[in-house]
Formats: structure tokens, sequence, C-alpha cells
């Protein structure tokens, strides 16, 4: 029975910037740039070269908005060689308590900030980090446009968008959106028949993949469902000679839109295994199986 493959890089969309299949995710940071540099080189160790952050990290309800971008702007002054190792990622337009606002001049400020804290010149990849509603997309695009052109941005996307708010700003935009960063995991399976997944494939979008093991649910099971998930995991990773949070890892990377899950691990050693995800070769009866389960009901 064939084995569905797993590429050792990926393509951003139609950017042509090529990165590692995995990312890894700071949005749980919370200890020193220190701390955060030691893993940043791990991840980097492990061929984990797509690293994802945003301007609200750091954030805990009154303060510490950018606190993130800043620590990781520390890390790379004190080692500009990083920089150009890495594909750096940031998000914008969640501006508490507001919520949101991607007004043109608020994300020209947005943009600016990030740039800062970074200590960069460029972000290799930006995204809207959830809608506006009160933002026309035919603004938005005209910000994403202008960034992109002005070498700021070198590619665009969007996270937490609904398949309509994404061809509605497609709509407008010059410049294709190449990423687009919804969550899924084998315990969040919508993505997988409610037209995400299928629009990302027609458009070119990259899926990252944040929350890929299910908030932790994975690991520590809460209810009935997510121990059944758990076990049918199990099962795969342990012919695989893998935790169950690799196995999670490949089964979401075996899917034929390309999807990257961001490890959002604060642990050295959990971010380290993830690269073994690349090893990983999964029938169609092993897929649909874990599948299966997280429905909770055979397919017709």
């Amino acid at each position: 029975m064939s084995a569905l493959p797993l590429p050792s890089r990926r393509v951003l969309g139609a950017s042509g910037i090529e990165t590692s299949p995995l990312a890894w995710g700071m949005w749980r940071s919370d200890g020193s740039s220190q701390d955060l540099a030691r893993l940043l080189s791990t991840a980097l160790d492990a061929g984990i070269d797509l690293i994802d952050t945003a301007d609200i990290y750091g954030f805990d309800g009154t303060s510490g908005f950018g606190k993130v971008e800043a620590m990781l702007g520390e890390v790379l002054r004190a080692d500009p060689a990083l920089r150009k190792r890495i594909t750096l990622v940031t998000k914008g337009g969640i501006t508490p308590p507001t919520p949101y606002d991607q007004s043109r001049a608020y994300m020209d400020r947005a943009l600016e900030a990030s740039l800062t804290r970074l200590g960069t010149d460029h972000i290799d990849l930006y995204l809207i980090h959830r809608p506006d509603i009160l933002t026309h997309p035919q603004d938005l695009a005209r910000f994403l446009d202008d960034a992109a052109a002005s070498g700021k941005v070198r590619a665009i996307g969007v996270s937490n968008f609904t398949t309509a708010q994404i061809d509605a700003l497609s709509h407008f935009l010059n410049i294709p959106l190449c990423v687009t960063q919804p969550e899924i995991s084998p315990l969040r399976i919508d993505p997988f028949d409610n037209g995400e997944l299928d629009q990302a494939m027609q458009l070119g979008l990259t899926p990252m993949a944040w929350s890929p093991l299910g908030g932790g649910r994975l690991m520590r099971p809460e209810t009935e469902r997510d121990s059944c998930v758990a076990c049918a995991l199990d099962g795969m990773a342990e012919e695989a000679g893998v935790s169950r949070a690799v196995a999670a890892y490949g089964w979401l990377m075996a899917h034929p839109a390309g999807i990257v899950p961001i490890i959002g691990s604060q642990n050295a050693k959990r971010i380290a295994e993830a690269a073994q995800a690349l090893t990983m070769r999964w029938t169609r009866d092993q897929w649909y199986g874990v599948f299966e389960t997280a429905r909770g009901a055979a397919l017709p």
C-alpha cells in the first residue's frame, strides 16, 4: 500500500519563499530573551526555520503588548547572523481592548512598530491576525499591497479568516495572499471538509496550523473524544517510534494542502523531536483511521 509522502521543504504560496515544513511559534513565550534565544537555537538545529510571532504575543490583559516581538528583536540584534537563517512571520491587527483595528492609519503604525521591535527592515511574512469587520477589504488590500511594494513585507497572508473573507480580500489585492493560518488539529478537523483547505489548495495558499495539538488536549485528554483520538494517534506513534505529538504533526503534514504545523511548545526537547514527523509515512487507511475517530463516525 502506497504511503503519503512528506516533503523536506515547503514554499509559501506563490511567494517563492522556501521554508521548513514545520514552524515554531512564540505565543506561549513567557520567559526571558535568553530563554527565547535558547529555544530558537533548538528549533534551528532541528531544521525548523519558519518562526512565527505576533505583536499581541506577551499581552497579559493589561500590559505586555509587543513583548515577545521585542524579545525576539533583542535576540536578533545580539546575533545578526540569525536574521538570515530564519523566515520571520509576524501578525498585526489586534488592538486591545478595541479589539480589532485594520484601518490604514492603524496598520501603518502597527507594521512600523513591529519592524522597530524586531530590529529588522523587512518581515518575510506579514499576516492580518484576525478579521476586522469594520474595515472594508479594499482598504486592507491597499495597505497590504503598499506594504509589499515598499519592501517592508515580502509576502502576505491572513489568520483566522473565513473562506468568504479570504475571497473578498483576494478580490481587491494586486498581489496574492500566500498563507492562511487557521486552527487545525486531529481534534479540530472542520477545515478538512468545510472548504477551508479546499480553498487553500484552489488559491495556492499554504495553511499554517495553529494549535496542532488541540490546545494541549491531545497530550492531556479532557473528554472521551479527546482520549479516543489520542489512542488512535498512539497506535501510529508506536509503529513509527515517535511521540503522540509527533504523530499529530505528521498526520496534518500528510494532507495534500501542505499543512505546516506551528509547534507551540516552549520545551526544548519537544521542539527538537518535532522534526521526527518528517520521517513518518502514512497510508490512507492509517490517516483515515484517525480522521474517522475524530469524526466519531465512519465515512459513508
